[in-house]
């Protein structure tokens, strides 16, 4: 009788845990959903300028994140009440080691690939000619800096190159003199980011998924819309290599070397900031699942103590990377946020809400097509705006299957990203994303998805590179 008891008060306070659960899911969604909502009204009386079309897509858009968000809560908060889950202790170095050789075959192999384009385009040289090709965008900016560091002094177009980060251009810096060439060298250094990232972001999914899983999860990777970038001399590769070991170390609870890897993304990329999200996400879960609260209480001494300062402590470290860049803009330019001027006024660039971005690109995607600039329409708008929508139908689809901190980071990142006023690069942004990629390996279980997924993206990649070869405003 006393067991059948037991079982019953364990079933009660079970079915207790789960309402509460239930109701504090409900109280943070309405919450938020009020906050939002109350943003999104704002904006539709006092700041929306654009047509009724756009008006229209930015509702959808807006109406795509809050599915997500709500679709999310319950999950949070039920991990947060769960015990810690055991990670995946198989050895993944030696597979991580194949694929990074793997990936650095990938990469020659998009090189190749966009120099056969441009053979096809009728814009074929030698090789070393051709290569030029990859400055036709911000890498330019990224050589010169590596090359002349940032100027005080000069052509407003070299003065207005303090806006991107010293991070990636500081490697190219240092190594050029074993190389000779900073085209090169810059490349190259994309291509081992690029190939280490592969491996990086292997096994960090191996933590909770299978070897399928992760070996698909590169595949999305790498054919991506604009996924020829990951080759390009910018930031894309080296900012990815960062923020997915800035996670698996996180993961396994290394926070001191999680946040330097943060911050010096930080110093990379702005978006780098963003990480601090997930990383205070994840810390605070360590300390409040139920595995945590159930230490003995000798485990509660002074060092525990130290130990929980030291960790959360290492979070300035995410800031630190930016505020490194911050003294960069003081010694140059006299005031550590000029680059926010050169943004503005060159860029027209600040931040703004990510569903009136959604807005404003319908409106030039319909004016493109009422001045029969296809370029343009098929270059920029239309791909910035596949992504903007796609990106979050894939995780409203995968949420459920996803670690909340991971889908933490995409809503952060998105937010930031995507509400930029002046949005020209959509798929290279969220390119670098990687719980995307996660999300479409962890919809394409069924072989039928994943072979239309594959095809499809497989098609947009050779569209969007033979834009890029061709110079449709791809940037």
């Amino acid at each position: 009788m006393a067991f059948f008891q037991f079982e019953a008060d364990k079933s009660h306070e079970s079915e207790k845990t789960a309402d509460d659960i239930k109701k504090l899911s409900c109280t943070i969604t309405a919450a938020c959903l009020i906050i939002f909502i109350a943003l999104f009204y704002y904006w539709l009386a006092v700041k929306a300028y654009s047509s009724p079309a756009g008006r229209f897509g930015a509702i959808i858009n807006a109406a795509l994140f809050a599915a997500l968000g709500v679709r999310f809560v319950p999950i949070w908060v039920s991990d947060w009440a769960a015990a810690e889950t055991e990670k995946n202790k198989a050895d993944t170095k030696s597979a991580a080691v194949k694929i990074f050789f793997i990936l650095l075959l990938v990469d020659i192999g998009i090189i190749l690939f966009i120099y056969l384009l441009q053979i096809i385009s009728g814009k074929g040289a030698p090789f070393p000619e051709a290569l030029k090709l990859w400055t036709a965008t911000d890498s330019g900016h990224y050589l010169d800096i590596a090359r002349d560091w940032y100027l005080s002094t000069g052509h407003w177009d070299r003065l207005v190159q303090l806006v991107f980060l010293p991070g990636y251009p500081l490697l190219i810096r240092l190594l050029n003199p074993l190389i000779g060439n900073h085209l090169y060298t810059g490349m190259i250094i994309s291509g081992l980011c690029f190939a280490g990232a592969g491996a990086m972001l292997y096994r960090l999914i191996r933590l909770d998924y299978s070897h399928e899983i992760a070996v698909r999860t590169l595949k999305f990777l790498c054919i991506l819309p604009g996924a020829f970038f990951f080759a390009s001399p910018m930031s894309e590769s080296l900012f990815l290599l960062l923020s997915v070991s800035c996670f698996y170390y996180l993961r396994e609870k290394d926070w001191f070397l999680a946040c330097l890897l943060a911050g010096w993304a930080s110093y990379t990329r702005s978006l780098g900031l963003v990480l601090a999200v997930p990383i205070l996400f994840e810390m605070i879960s360590e300390d409040i699942k139920p595995a945590s609260r159930e230490q003995p209480p000798e485990s509660a001494n002074n060092a525990d103590k130290w130990k929980r300062i030291f960790k959360y402590a290492s979070l300035l470290f995410v800031f630190f990377g930016f505020g490194g860049y911050l003294f960069i803009n003081y010694q140059v330019a006299g005031n550590p946020f000029q680059f926010l001027i050169y943004q503005k006024e060159h860029w027209s660039q600040s931040l703004g809400f990510f569903f009136n971005t959604a807005a404003y690109q319908i409106d030039y995607a319909i004016s493109c097509v009422q001045q029969q600039d296809l370029h343009t329409l098929m270059g920029l708008w239309l791909p910035n705006l596949l992504c903007i929508f796609s990106s979050l139908v894939i995780m409203i689809a995968a949420v459920k299957k996803l670690r909340p901190s991971y889908t933490v980071y995409f809503l952060a990142y998105y937010i930031i990203a995507i509400g930029a006023t002046w949005l020209l690069s959509g798929p290279r942004y969220l390119l670098i994303l990687f719980p995307l990629s996660l999300a479409l390996s962890l919809i394409s279980e069924k072989r039928r998805t994943n072979w239309l997924l594959t095809i499809a993206y497989s098609i947009f990649f050779v569209l969007y590179s033979y834009m890029f070869v061709n110079r449709w405003s791809v940037w």
